[in-house]
Parts: C-alpha cells; structure tokens; sequence
C-alpha cells in the first residue's frame, strides 16, 4: 500500500495463515486492516469519505493484493477524479465487478454499535453480508435510495403547488418502489433465515451454553401471504397506497426497507436494552463468526476473518474461547496491543508483526 492513512508506503507477505499485528494504540494496526476490508468489500466501516483514507501530504493512495487464484486487486483513491479499481491490471467500469476474489468478515470495538445503536446500523450489517453472498444486490439498495429520495422530491414539488398527474406519478412511484422493496425483503429475510442457527450454535459456544442467541427480522412493510414476489409486491403497493394521506402530511415515506429492523434477543431478553457489555460482545462475535460460516459454505472457502483489537473487550473466559472456536480452519488477520493474551500455540504458528515497525518499513 503507498499513502493510505498513515502509511507512506508498505509490503507484506503473509507467510502463515495467521497473522497478528501488535502495537500501541494510535500505531496503525486499525488502518492495516482497514486496507484489507476496503481491498475485499470496497467498503470502510469506519468513514464514509475516501478523502478521510489519503494520506495528509499525499494526491493518491493505492492498495494492492494478490487474492485466491492469484487474482490481482488494486484499488486507487485519488483527491480528485474519485477511485479507480483494476483486476488482473484491467481498469474496471463497474466496481461490482471488483467483488468477490478477496472476501472478508471484520469485528472491531465499532461494531458494538451493531446492539446498541439505530436500526439502520443492523440495516446496513445485514446489507453487507447480503453482498457478500449476492454481490449484484448493491444495485438494488442504490435503486432504492433513489426511488425514495426522488419520491420525496415529487411530494416536496406537489407542496409547492404542482399537483398536476400527482395520482399517476405516484401510482407508478408504487409500482416501481412495491417491486425493489419486495426483493431487498425476500433477500434479507433469507439472509436472517440461514445465519439464525449458526450464530445461535456460535453464542452458545462462546458464552459456554449459558446463553440463547434469537434473531428475527422485522420488515418494514406489511407482507401478506407466502415469500414470494408477487404477493409481497401486491400487499406493499396496497400498503404505500393507504399511508399516501399520512405521507402528504409528513413529506416522507412510512413504508419500506429503509424501516425493517432486525430484532436480537439473548435468553428470550432484547440485547439492545437489556444485554451485558460482555453480552453484547459475544453477540457480535456470534454474527460475525456465522457470517464467516455462511459465506464460506457457499463459496467452498471460509472469508479472511479481521479481528480489530477485539480480544481487549473480552473477558479472559471469552477471549480462550473465540481464540479456540477460529482455530486454525479460518486464516486471520488480528490486531492486539500484547502478545500476552494469545497462548502457546498461537505465538508459535503464526506470523507476528509489530506496528510501529511496520511505519517505518
């Protein structure tokens, strides 16, 4: 990588299919991984702006790796002109054709906001692992913020006194926006479906079967009938059509995915109000890990797992557990502050890099 955060410029090679990076905080091990995950997802969980990921003094950053079957990634940010993405040195035109060869699950002390926060933090979690699994489905979230921030648009140019074709335009608004909303529904209520076993076996190991994780996924549309296009699609225009008075009077719309919530009960008690620190902790590891599960049995391989600084919100009880559940069948890439916390066999056979060094490579 050159110019990217605090990094002029560095080279690694992962000779082991475990590597930990060790460190002060403020050293860079965050902004290391934070490489990786934006090299596997062309996301970054902790900003939103590429400005944000150049280094100060720099025009550009670049990010490079070699992935599974020698897929060649590179990913350039520049201050002007935004990002460029290349594959096997082709210039890409769409970045959705950059997804797939560098797959990744992240879990970082950010990701506690996961339980805590808003439900658009769920929203957007349950959103990346949907598109780790179909990475065409992007298309259909930008679709859908488009349709809902035209939609309030036309309600904004219907106050300023044009009212002209308004039922028409809203009609086809229904129709557009029933039948996108019908397949982010269908695609994140499968999703829930698949990781709901496998972050309940995972919550169960790691809270040593003191505890019984639940999900449930709460759509933001009323769904009539079985899980399928047509009748869900049919029950959300019915539905958007009886708000159009309540819409009016608030100038936004009440119905959609940009309302489902995903529901997370431990022992039948909501994680979100009632939960433990530690709880809550093992909660998202619990998804994280099911994620890792899911996506590689679809793929055939499991994703590079990045664990940022995570074994320091742990318990000791909890850290031995997480430690001994990833084992040696997931490669990793984990940030820590000490060795201390990773016994015997995880000193002995994995790669161990120190930070501050790294900044001076």
């Amino acid at each position: 990588m050159n110019g990217f955060r605090n990094y002029s410029r560095l080279s690694i090679d992962l000779a082991e299919n475990r590597l930990l990076i060790v460190g002060s905080n403020g050293a860079g091990k965050s902004n290391f991984l934070e490489a990786v995950e934006l090299l596997g997802s062309l996301r970054s969980h902790r900003c939103s702006s590429d400005q944000d990921l150049i280094n100060w003094n720099q025009s550009r950053a670049l990010l490079r790796a070699i992935a599974s079957d020698s897929e060649k990634l590179e990913l350039e940010l520049r201050r002007k002109g935004g990002r460029q993405v290349r594959r096997n040195e082709k210039l890409l035109t769409r970045q959705l054709d950059f997804l797939g060869p560098l797959r990744c699950v992240g879990f970082s002390a950010l990701d506690l906001e996961l339980v805590r926060g808003e439900p658009s933090l769920r929203r957007t979690w349950l959103d990346k692992v949907v598109q780790q699994l179909e990475p065409i489905y992007s298309d259909l979230t930008s679709r859908y913020t488009k349709l809902l921030r035209q939609r309030s648009q036309l309600w904004q140019h219907f106050r300023n006194g044009s009212t002209d074709s308004r039922e028409a335009l809203l009609d086809a608004f229904d129709v557009q926006m029933a039948l996108v909303s019908t397949r982010i529904h269908r695609r994140r209520s499968r999703a829930i479906k698949h990781l709901q076993p496998l972050a309940s076996l995972w919550h169960r190991r790691l809270s040593n079967d003191q505890e019984e994780l639940q999900l449930a996924y709460v759509p933001g549309s009323k769904l009539e009938g079985q899980e399928a296009e047509l009748p869900w699609r049919l029950s959300i225009e019915k539905e958007l059509m009886s708000q159009r008075k309540e819409e009016e009077r608030l100038g936004r719309c009440r119905v959609g995915p940009h309302r489902d919530e995903v529901e997370m009960l431990i022992n039948g008690v909501p994680a979100r109000r009632f939960g433990s620190a530690g709880q809550q902790r093992t909660l998202v590891l619990s998804l994280k890990l099911a994620e890792l599960e899911l996506v590689g049995d679809l793929f055939g391989s499991p994703p590079l797992l990045l664990l940022d600084d995570v074994l320091a919100e742990l318990d000791q009880g909890r850290q031995l557990l997480l430690l001994e559940a990833v084992g040696e069948k997931h490669q990793c890439l984990i940030s820590a502050t000490h060795l201390e916390a990773f016994e015997g066999d995880w000193q002995k056979n994995s790669q161990v890099l120190e930070a501050e060094l790294l900044m001076k490579s």
